[in-house]
C-alpha cells in the first residue's frame, strides 16, 4: 500500500539508483531507500519491522529456492530470478523487493512511498 499524502520531493537523476542495492534518500522527514525493479522504481522507508534495523541497507539478492530431488531431499539452492529480496542487515529478516511484505509473513509490509519518473530526473510522493 503506497502512501501518498501529495508532498512531491526531488530524488535527483534516475541514474543515482545502483542496479543491485538501493539509494538512501531523505524527504519529507523519512529516510527511504529507493530501488530499481520491474523497469522502475519503488520506495521503502528505511525501517525494518523487526527491531527498527536500516533494512533498505541491506543486501538485494533474489530469494533462495531450494531444488529437490526426486527423493524429495535437496540437490541444490538457487537465487530466484523472479522474486527479489532486501535483507535487513541487523538479523536478516528478508522483504520482497516488489511489494514490501516480509519473506516469512505475508501480512507484514514495509511501508512504501509512490516512485515517479519524470524525464531522467526521479521524485518521491510523501
Amino acid at each position: 500500500m503506497s502512501v501518498s499524502a501529495g508532498t512531491r520531493y526531488r530524488v535527483g537523476p534516475a541514474e543515482l539508483v545502483p542496479e543491485e542495492t538501493g539509494l538512501l534518500v531523505r524527504a519529507g522527514g523519512y529516510e527511504l531507500g529507493i530501488f530499481r525493479h520491474g523497469g522502475g522504481y519503488v520506495a521503502y522507508e528505511n525501517v525494518c519491522l523487526h527491531q527498527g534495523g536500516p533494512v533498505c541497507s541491506g543486501v538485494v539478492i533474489g530469494k533462495v529456492e531450494q531444488v529437490l530431488r526426486e527423493d524429495k531431499t535437496v540437490a541444490l539452492e538457487r537465487e530466484s530470478t523472479e522474486e527479489i529480496h532486501v535483507i535487513c542487515p541487523w538479523h536478516g529478516w528478508e522483504y520482497d523487493l516488489a511489494t514490501g511484505q516480509c519473506a516469512t509473513d505475508r501480512r507484514l509490509r514495509l511501508r512504501s512511498f509512490e516512485v515517479e519518473l519524470e524525464g531522467d530526473e526521479l521524485f518521491v510522493v510523501i
